[in-house]
């Protein structure tokens, strides 16, 4: 019979072999399992440009405020198109060295929103520089800290051709006649940021656990159109177009009093919400909507759009956004 209270040597074995039980079967199990994970098809390595991101991402300790998991819950639907998967987290080539495996970013707090797939919902890159200098000139309610110190202002006669200005209001230029410029490392962090998306799975689409109780937004209907497009502009629009319609000078087109959603016609503004939109020379580029977005979803927040804000235009259906959708298919095949 063990007397660990005598006899320390069989006391401090005894440890020494459940540590090693232990850590075979809490570390060195687990990581040998997943050895055999693979990436995924269409799952693509970082560029140098994005790695050397994920390092400014690192160091300014972003996956504090950040996750990047989907959860197999229905509140997270909104983070991506499916629950995350071991092969999410599969970097080839991505080793910090021989011994060691470069970590997924994996987070535990969403102070911020997960950002497993923020490539997808915010592609353009004007957007990312504008938010990460100042957070509150795109999201007015965000906690998240600026980091300007990844900018740099200088006067416009020296700037050069390869300088990346930030489409800034004029509060925030200390002197006339500067400009704000995004350093390489700002540069840098929102190539990672716009890598940031989920790779399709072939034949396989996990459901998310559906909740047990309704959202009375969802249910309660708005005009003909079942869903809240209030809301659904709130989720899908309001960072860049802001939740006045307003926009960003120079950043970010309003809405309000705009005659493109107001038209009648409004064929050019469905095809807009379904195919993106990059204006280079006078606004940032906007994603398309079309495999995020079903027909309900886009009939219901273009609505919003033209009965709000002074807007005075008539409902779209989401048979009619159907039918647009059908012709730009049709189009592009």
């Amino acid at each position: 019979m063990l007397n660990f209270h005598k006899d320390h040597k069989k006391l401090v074995l005894t440890a020494l072999i459940a540590f090693v039980i232990l850590s075979l079967v809490i570390a060195v199990l687990p990581a040998s399992q997943m050895q055999d994970v693979q990436p995924l098809p269409d799952q693509k390595d970082l560029t140098i440009s994005e790695r050397e991101g994920l390092h400014v991402y690192v160091s300014e300790n972003c996956m504090a405020c950040h996750t990047q998991q989907v959860r197999s819950i229905e509140m997270d639907n909104v983070w991506g198109e499916r629950p995350s998967i071991p092969s999410d987290y599969y970097y080839s080539k991505e080793r910090m060295d021989v011994w060691r495996q470069s970590p997924s970013l994996l987070g535990s707090e969403r102070t911020g929103p997960d950002l497993t797939n923020v490539g997808k919902r915010q592609p353009g890159k004007e957007w990312h520089l504008l938010h990460l200098y100042n957070p509150r000139i795109v999201v007015k309610e965000s906690v998240m800290p600026g980091y300007p110190w990844l900018f740099e202002e200088k006067h416009s006669t020296r700037i050069t051709a390869e300088d990346i200005v930030v489409p800034l209001p004029a509060e925030y230029i200390s002197k006339k006649g500067n400009k704000m410029i995004a350093t390489e490392k700002a540069m840098f962090l929102v190539s990672y940021l716009q890598s940031l998306s989920q790779a399709p799975m072939p034949g396989i689409s996990p459901d998310f656990i559906p909740s047990i109780y309704k959202d009375e937004a969802e249910t309660s209907g708005v005009g003909k159109n079942s869903l809240d497009g209030e809301k659904l502009y709130a989720q899908t629009c309001a960072a860049c177009h802001q939740a006045t319609g307003l926009g960003l000078a120079g950043a970010f087109p309003p809405l309000a009093g705009s005659a493109m959603v107001q038209d009648e016609d409004y064929e050019l503004f469905i095809k807009v919400i379904l195919q993106g939109y990059d204006a280079r020379s006078e606004y940032g580029q906007m994603p398309g909507f079309a495999a995020q977005l079903s027909d309900e979803e886009i009939a219901a927040i273009a609505t919003h759009e033209r009965r709000s804000w002074g807007n005075d235009a008539s409902e779209i259906l989401a048979e009619d956004v159907k039918k647009i959708r059908d012709y730009v298919m049709e189009l592009n095949q």
